[in-house]
């Protein structure tokens, strides 16, 4: 297991509270396969953008990595190509930021070919921009005689190989972006709900997923455990719903992978209700940092318009006291535990309730012998009833609004009988 060394630029700390502002760092650490041995904080308002760190820090830094003397250090923000540069040639250690920790990660966690070539896209996006030479050789990109030489030209071919390396698993996610969308298709064509897990990482949507569906997604305790999208069903009080688990997501996302997973994160722009899984076990703070991080990636993948319930999971963890002050804190949330099954009803009966609103009461008349549109009615409706008179079978059910055009020329009126 690789040792690694944290360091971070961060603000005063919220006075008269004792958090671990690293935590989520040391967390992903672990995911990853390494340990911390050492950390160090400078307080100011934003690294130095040559340095990282200023230059006292950079002095006690490399007194603290040659007493440790760790395999790597790890840093909470993303570096500029300059600050990664800089730091290189002062600690002389390998040296990586959070972007680059958690597309490890992925990479570690990616089984599906189209998972393994979104993360690859990822890699190469963040690489190119950190390709950087070292010297004078390596600055002098203008051309021209006295400034070509092996650095440059060295330099100038790993660009164009990342280049032509990203073109390739473009055009390759592409085609296995189609056959999602077959599937996606296909699921919008069954008329069915569809509903998506949405949250930070490791909250237990897929834990969550396994207990509405009786399924068997992998929930390993560590971030980034599920990758590749899974859609299952399951039925309540005789109704169908559909429910895709999705990515986690995290603070600080990489942009490089929300815009190589768009493909997958376009499974929460088709489902009409989100569920919005927090921790409820986690410090007040930290919660509320996480639901707020969740809903900006949802804005910044244009589904912050459709409807969200959040859902505090881990309830399992919480006193009685600690659960009575969410209920107060977040009312309209339903707290469950995907552990224990506690709450599972609240949770379905809420689901329920908020399809059930968009529910319209129609009465439709079909010929004896159409028993395929009739058993349609039962999956896509709620609350049917059924009535043979002479003329067929008369259907009293309650339809989402969207469908009702669907059966206006089986509607029924019985004063026109």
């Amino acid at each position: 297991m690789e040792r690694a060394y944290l360091v971070a630029v961060l603000p005063g700390p919220i006075p008269g509270e004792e958090v671990d502002e690293l935590v989520e760092l040391k967390e992903l650490l672990a995911t990853a396969g390494a340990r911390p041995v050492g950390q160090m904080i400078q307080r100011r308002d934003r690294p130095d953008p040559r340095t990282y760190f200023g230059k006292g820090k950079i002095t006690e830094l490399l007194n603290e990595l040659g007493r440790l003397e760790p395999d790597l250090v790890v840093a909470e923000d993303e570096f500029t190509p300059n600050q990664q540069r800089h730091l290189e040639d002062k600690l002389d250690v390998r040296i990586i930021d959070r972007t680059a920790l958690i597309l490890d990660i992925f990479a570690q966690h990616a089984h599906t070919a189209e998972g393994k070539l979104q993360v690859e896209l990822a890699q190469l996006e963040f690489n190119l921009t950190h390709m950087t030479g070292k010297g004078i050789a390596l600055s002098r990109l203008g051309g021209g005689i006295g400034t070509r030489g092996p650095g440059e030209t060295k330099l100038e071919v790993d660009r164009r190989v990342a280049r032509r390396r990203i073109v390739t698993v473009r055009k390759r996610l592409k085609d296995v972006a189609s056959s999602r969308e077959v599937m996606r298709r296909s699921r919008l064509a069954s008329r069915l709900p569809l509903i998506a897990l949405a949250g930070y990482t490791n909250t237990g949507k897929s834990t969550l997923l396994n207990l509405l569906t009786s399924g068997s997604v992998s929930v390993k305790d560590r971030l980034f455990e599920t990758l590749d999208p899974t859609t299952r069903a399951f039925e309540y009080e005789g109704q169908t719903f559909l429910v895709t688990d999705t990515v986690g997501f995290i603070r600080k996302l990489p942009h490089q992978l929300i815009e190589a997973f768009h493909s997958t994160l376009e499974e929460t722009l088709v489902a009409h209700l989100i569920l919005h899984i927090a921790d409820a076990s986690i410090h007040e703070h930290e919660l509320a940092a996480t639901i707020t991080a969740v809903e900006d990636v949802l804005e910044g993948i244009e589904a912050a318009s459709i409807p969200s319930l959040l859902v505090l999971n881990k309830s399992d963890l919480l006193s009685a006291e600690q659960e009575a002050y969410l209920r107060r804190r977040y009312p309209e949330a339903v707290i469950v535990s995907g552990k224990t099954g506690s709450g599972l009803e609240d949770l379905k009966s809420a689901v329920r309730g908020f399809f059930n609103q968009r529910l319209l009461p129609v009465r439709l008349l079909f010929p004896y012998g159409d028993g395929k549109a009739i058993g349609e009615l039962y999956q896509i409706g709620a609350d049917v009833e059924m009535e043979s008179i002479q003329e067929g079978v008369v259907v009293s059910v309650r339809l989402p609004r969207e469908q009702v055009k669907r059966f206006s020329r089986f509607r029924y009126r019985a004063e026109e009988k």
